[in-house]
């Protein structure tokens, strides 16, 4: 697929969501507070922050929550 096309179809994505609004998809329960969103139709990430509202991914907020995913793992699903 050449860039153009590409750049088409995230453009047309676009103009979609800013007219009917985003279809957020849950891609990953980083906890059961925390989940990451996207976009199915622009490919737009979202993530929870502290007070429960959606807000932007973040290369930041990404590698918080793969912090939070390793020590809720080791947390709640530990070997005795």
């Amino acid at each position: 697929m050449s860039i153009i096309k590409i750049r088409e179809i995230n453009f047309s994505g676009k103009i979609f969501c800013s007219f009917l609004g985003h279809k957020m998809v849950t891609t990953r329960n980083v906890t059961n507070h925390f989940k990451e969103y996207k976009c199915s139709c622009c490919g737009l990430e979202l993530t929870n922050d502290l007070k429960g509202h959606k807000t932007f991914l973040t290369p930041e907020l990404k590698d918080i929550n793969e912090t939070l995913v390793s020590l809720y793992q080791k947390r709640h699903f530990s070997v005795e």
